[in-house]
């Protein structure tokens, strides 16, 4: 018995100290373990973090693309708005000037008329006609002959004439201003409302053709950047983008500070 004990007692030791052993090494593989997971929480943690502060930021930069798109969006229609309200600021203003030139050109053919009358011979009137004579020989303006209307009267006349719808009417009286009188300034106007004549008649090769007379022959005349904005609208009209974009470019370089040029500068970019 006692031999027996002896024998099995080293074994039985053995056997203790390797369970204690393998205790011990699983205690430390869970506190590693326990120190994994540990920091791997705290990575996931920093991870959310990020992911959420990028969110945020990605948010925050949506918030600030929709609000701009929005200040474009406003800032393009106040611009459209704009350029509508002086485009018709542009066409009060003509009316107002027309009808000044109007008034104008009336009170010049009232003139022309009293001189007329003044320049027919009458019984008597001798002393008259030859202080009429001096005054030409003076270096004042030539009077019309004894019974002819003068450029403002047959300007008014032939203008009467189309507001009432005879254009072909209109367009004799004005081209008999041009060739009688082709040294007044009436002639680029008269040019110029024998194209709107044909333009309103839907002849639009014929419009366009004293349309670029007009700019052609009186550059420098007040109708010229009109003109040739109207020829550039009515290519726009036939589908002729190409000329229309050539006539645009050459009405915003030739006359820069006329409002024409203002609105050949908005086709063109509604062109591009």
């Amino acid at each position: 018995m006692t031999r027996a004990w002896r024998v099995l007692a080293p074994a039985a030791c053995l056997a203790a100290g390797a369970c204690m052993a393998t205790s011990s090494d699983v205690d430390a593989l869970r506190t590693s373990v326990d120190g994994l997971r540990a920091q791997q929480a705290h990575s996931d943690s920093l991870h959310a973090a990020q992911v959420a502060r990028a969110e945020a930021e990605v948010a925050a930069l949506n918030d600030s693309v929709v609000a701009l798109s929005a200040r474009v969006a406003k800032m393009s229609g106040d611009v459209r708005g704009d350029l509508y309200a002086m485009s018709q600021q542009l066409i009060q203003i003509q009316e107002l000037s027309g009808q000044s030139q109007r008034r104008l050109q009336d009170l010049r053919a009232s003139l022309e008329q009293r001189q007329t009358e003044l320049a027919t011979p009458t019984p008597g009137a001798g002393g008259a006609a030859a202080a009429g004579a001096a005054a030409g020989a003076a270096g004042a303006a030539p009077a019309p002959a004894p019974g002819t209307p003068g450029p403002n009267e047959l300007f008014q006349l032939s203008l009467q004439q189309m507001s009432r719808g005879s254009y072909g009417a209109g367009r004799t009286g004005l081209n008999a201003l041009i060739q009688q009188y082709p040294q007044s300034d009436l002639v680029p106007e008269a040019m110029f409302y024998i194209g709107d004549s044909y333009e309103k008649e839907g002849n639009a090769a014929a419009a366009d053709s004293e349309f670029a007379a007009v700019v052609a022959k009186y550059p420098k005349s007040s109708r010229a950047p009109t003109a040739l904005y109207k020829r550039a609208a009515s290519m726009e009209a036939r589908n002729n983008l190409t000329g229309a974009r050539a006539a645009y470019t050459q009405l915003v370089q030739q006359y820069p500070r006329s409002d024409e040029a203002a609105l050949a500068k908005e086709r063109l970019r509604a062109l591009q």
